[in-house]
Order: structure tokens, then C-alpha cells, then sequence
């Protein structure tokens, strides 16, 4: 195990970042028709993390009986999403004929490959009551040789995901991908493992690290030093996303792809209704935007 010369700890502005953190970024609210996010990634500053090109965390929210969350079936193409929920519950629905609910410490992978639909609604029994929703949508961008796989979903179940030994995770990945989620109580410390990106998204709570303080909902962006640990100044709630870098990624609207001609078919596959439906959720659907 190498020694590391260390710079004495000084507080410097976050916006700028020091020592360890390369920047940090502050999310924007973004509207989802009646419910808000706060989107992370991708910015102008960043656009990704490792594979990760997509960061949404939604709520906490509070919806009243018959109100709740209802996204209609729309398609991705060359990438995965992760859904992971802190509270409540999402149904998924997805092309394949997958239908499964996404309860809290669920890993939802789902690979959308050459092509997939899916919407994400919520159970009557769940909508009839009062309810509360809090959890994260993030993508994954895939290696250029799974791009075009054929589409497959994978759901991993709370109780099967280890909660202390993290290196036996059972979650399919398609390149070397780091996902992690803790709960630190004040004035514990926690070492954040190695890896060619890393960013430390707060999710609740406010935390430290070499003296730079990180507020809830900010996401610290870190270099690739080894070593770094930070410490809760209050009781919190994070998230650790990283991995490898995968080279140039196109975004646009649902779609994310190395290739820009193949976001434009996509888009034209979508406004001729080429994509797949939807089994039990075919009667609405999200227009191409424009």
C-alpha cells in the first residue's frame, strides 16, 4: 500500500473545487409535467462520470389520493437506466413484457440496447392513498460494442444486494461501473473507493471532504486521487457513482448513442411508431418533442 504526500487541509470555495474535488455542480429543477427533478448530469460543465450520463434525483414528494407519479411508455436506445428509490414505489412496464414494482434498495437495470419502450406509472393501491416518492433515475452510457445489443432487463431485489460487502454485487454491468449508496450518521467518516471518475452526489444532509463542505443536493466531482474520505457534519444520505470513461457520447431527448446518425433514426423510428409497444400500456405514449 503506497503513502500519499498530502497538501494540510484548507477551505476553498466549492464552485472551483481544491485538492480532491475537481468541481462541483449544483443541479437544475426540471419539470416532468406536474413533478419536478433536480437533474445533475449532463451539464455544460460535465457531461459525464465514468459511463454515467444521466443523473436525475426526484423528490422527496408528496402526492395526495389519485395523484401520483405517470410517465407513458417512450423509448431509449444504446444506453441503461438505473432506477433506485430511497422511498415509495414505481411500476415498470416495459416492451419486453416486464412488469415489475421498484421498491426502495431495488437496483431496476434496464438495458435498452437497439431499442426499448417503457413507462413508469404507479399501482392504484399505491395512488389511492397518500403517498410519498424520493429516489434516482440515472443512464448509463454502454460500451460501443453492446450498444446494439438485443434489450434486456434485469431487476435485483433489496435483500439480494449486499449491504456491507460490496464487492460481492451481484448487478449485471457492461463496463467497469461504480454505484453506491450510504447513510452516515454525524461526524462519521467514510473512504470513497478508487476509480478512473468518481462524484459524490448528496442526497440529504450536508458532509465534508478535505475541507470543502457539501451541501444537500450538490454533487462533488472528484480528481483521481487515491484515499479520499469524507465526514458527515450532520446526518446524511449519499450517493458515489464512477467508473470508466467511454469516449464521446450524443444526447438528445431520450436517446443517447456514440453516433449522431443513429439518434436521428432513432428519432425518426419513434415518429413513425417503428419501436415496440408496450404490453398492457399501449394506449398513450410520450410525443417526440419539436
Amino acid at each position: 500500500m503506497s503513502t500519499l504526500e498530502r497538501k494540510p487541509e484548507q477551505p476553498c470555495d466549492i464552485s472551483t473545487g481544491c485538492d480532491a474535488i475537481q468541481l462541483t455542480i449544483k443541479p437544475r429543477d426540471k419539470d416532468l409535467g406536474g413533478f419536478s427533478v433536480r437533474r445533475t448530469l449532463p451539464t455544460a460543465r460535465l457531461k459525464m462520470v465514468g459511463p454515467w450520463i444521466f443523473f436525475d434525483h426526484m423528490g422527496p414528494a408528496e402526492f395526495e389520493p389519485g395523484d401520483g407519479i405517470n410517465v407513458r411508455p417512450h423509448p431509449h436506445i444504446n444506453l441503461a437506466t438505473v432506477t433506485y428509490l430511497f422511498e415509495g414505489e414505481i411500476l415498470h412496464r416495459d416492451s419486453l413484457g416486464s412488469f415489475q414494482a421498484i421498491r426502495p434498495g431495488d437496483v431496476n437495470l434496464m438495458v435498452a440496447g437497439k431499442g426499448i419502450v417503457h413507462s413508469e406509472r404507479e399501482r392504484p393501491e399505491i395512488t389511492a392513498e397518500h403517498h410519498r416518492l424520493h429516489g434516482l433515475q440515472l443512464w448509463l452510457a454502454l460500451p460501443e460494442e453492446d450498444e446494439e445489443m438485443e434489450p434486456a432487463f434485469f431487476h435485483y431485489r433489496a435483500d439480494d444486494i449486499p449491504q456491507v460487502d460490496v464487492n460481492g454485487v451481484p448487478v449485471r454491468t457492461f463496463a467497469k461501473t461504480l454505484y453506491v449508496e450510504a447513510r452516515l450518521k454525524t461526524g462519521q467518516t467514510l473512504a470513497i473507493p478508487d476509480d478512473d471518475e468518481r462524484a459524490i452526489y448528496v442526497v440529504e444532509g450536508k458532509i465534508q471532504a478535505r475541507g470543502t463542505p457539501l451541501p444537500a443536493h450538490s454533487m462533488a466531482v472528484l480528481n483521481r486521487e487515491e484515499g479520499v474520505t469524507i465526514e458527515a457534519h450532520e446526518d446524511s444520505l449519499i450517493a458515489v457513482i464512477g467508473g470508466e470513461p467511454l469516449g464521446k457520447r450524443f444526447i438528445e431527448w431520450n436517446f443517447v448513442s456514440s453516433r449522431k446518425d443513429r439518434i436521428d433514426q432513432a428519432k425518426t423510428d419513434w415518429k413513425n411508431r417503428s419501436f415496440p409497444l408496450v404490453p398492457g400500456d399501449t394506449d398513450e405514449f410520450i410525443p417526440m418533442p419539436g
